[in-house]
């Protein structure tokens, strides 16, 4: 986040595109920007708007660029400037042919991941691919296009959203899904084997919230190879975000300091080992490229005074979730005292319970504490009173989910982490949204100091 955001008290709301009615930014996206901005809500969080696997995650995508197409819809193409469409292509090359031709290659082979493809086009033969191409022309340019008109579109949101006074803050994931365009295309940059398989994959070390920890499986980035051309891979990455948000969240921060190598014959994190990354390096060469950087830090979990020191170095917010401050440790970083206003303060947040639901769930002379804690008698709201401690909070920014807006339990939940089933499903109605609760909300607002323009 640069300085000019840090220096405003904003509010914002966490809603993923796939939770607005339609399940689709051509249908909602401007209505659901003008009930924020009458509601004096200022910055509107995304997850990752990636073309996801099958399991719908957004953090395990087929791209680092590409956009689901699900978020969309049908989209027109009578109107396309043919012009526009060839400049568009040209400045994308980067990923966009690599990305194309990934999608139709999946196509004709019933979506198998591309390790699993015939070694010719798993190992991008140059003769394989061309004939390839040449096959199936049709195909990959109408995937060009497709991508090219929501990306079009999206420009058209921002601009809209810009003109609100709205911010649209985005998400990047740290690490790339396995099965992905971009290590298909670029696996010289990642710690694959002779065989393009990795030998280590990415998660978390065991800790209070899972015994065994976290294996995602991504493979980790080969490091000393992106150094070699100043991080350029890394560089487009970048900009390719700040030119689709006005600031950027880095999912798994820590990452930038350490990661935690996990062999990939494991099944699970428990086996693994911290090492080293440079993201000191990373963080100099964007900043030296673009100046102030309009980043947030995920420095959820377990974190060092290194990875502190990181974030602070280059002038990042981190993160502060309430759900998370309600234990007996004087320090911790998400006990409303402790929060300050280089942080970005949630009552909860994708992977968490909504707040009525995470209540709910806690024993009763557990919920007694947190009551007392929090000054409740019996009466009171406890998802109104969180959402008033948040706002209240030194953060410069105050970010709400949805669900907790409309005061909704465990039924709305996002994401349960750790299981495939059930996830990214939750959307809610306009009827939901009333005049009141948007009156409501913009007085909040006016009160403590956030309400936008």
């Amino acid at each position: 986040m640069s300085a000019r955001f840090l220096q405003e008290r904003r509010a914002g709301v966490l809603l993923h595109p796939s939770s607005l009615p339609s399940g689709r930014l051509e249908q909602d996206a401007e209505r659901w920007l003008d009930v924020l901005h009458d509601a004096g809500i200022s910055v509107w969080q995304v997850l990752p708007l990636g073309v996801p696997h099958e399991d719908r995650s957004p953090y395990q995508c087929l791209s680092a660029y590409a956009m689901n197409p699900a978020l969309f819809g049908d989209v027109e193409t009578s109107a396309v400037d043919s012009a526009d469409f060839e400049r568009w292509k040209r400045a994308q090359q980067h990923w966009l042919s690599d990305f194309a031709s990934f999608m139709v290659i999946r196509q004709q082979h019933a979506q198998a991941p591309w390790y699993d493809w015939p070694d010719a086009l798993r190992l991008r033969d140059p003769q394989a691919l061309a004939s390839f191409a040449s096959q199936h022309a049709a195909g990959i340019d109408e995937v060009c296009m497709q991508q090219y008109l929501f990306h079009r579109r999206w420009e058209e949101i921002r601009e809209y959203a810009s003109e609100r006074g709205i911010l649209l803050f985005g998400d990047m994931p740290i690490f790339i899904a396995y099965d992905s365009a971009d290590i298909w295309a670029n696996p010289d940059l990642f710690l694959l084997n002779g065989d393009l398989r990795p030998e280590y994959v990415a998660g978390v070390p065991p800790d209070y919230f899972s015994e065994t920890g976290q294996r995602w499986g991504n493979p980790h980035f080969d490091w000393d190879q992106m150094q070699l051309d100043d991080f350029a891979w890394w560089m487009q990455r970048f900009e390719h975000h700040f030119d689709t948000f006005d600031m950027v969240r880095i999912d798994h921060f820590r990452g930038l300091e350490a990661v935690w190598m996990i062999p990939e014959s494991s099944p699970t994190a428990i086996d693994g080992f911290w090492q080293k990354t440079p993201g000191d390096k990373l963080l100099a060469t964007l900043g030296n490229r673009i100046g102030e950087l309009p980043l947030v830090a995920e420095d959820l979990g377990v974190i060092t005074p290194e990875v502190v020191s990181l974030r602070k170095k280059y002038g990042l917010p981190g993160m502060a979730v309430l759900q998370f401050g309600f234990d007996a440790f004087d320090d911790n970083p998400h006990k409303p005292k402790n929060i300050h206003t280089d942080t970005v303060v949630y009552t909860g947040t994708h992977d968490n319970n909504t707040t009525l639901g995470w209540y709910e769930s806690l024993d009763e002379d557990v919920q007694q504490h947190v009551r007392a804690i929090l000054g409740l008698t019996m009466e009171q709201n406890i998802v109104d009173s969180l959402i008033d401690v948040a706002l209240s909070t030194q953060a410069c920014l105050a970010i709400l989910p949805m669900q907790d807006l409309l005061h909704l339990g465990e039924e709305a939940r996002m994401n349960q982490p750790g299981t495939v089933e059930n996830n990214w499903k939750w959307r809610f109605d306009w009827e939901q949204l009333t005049p009141a609760l948007v009156a409501k909300t913009r007085e909040q607002l006016l009160t403590v100091g956030r309400a936008g323009v």
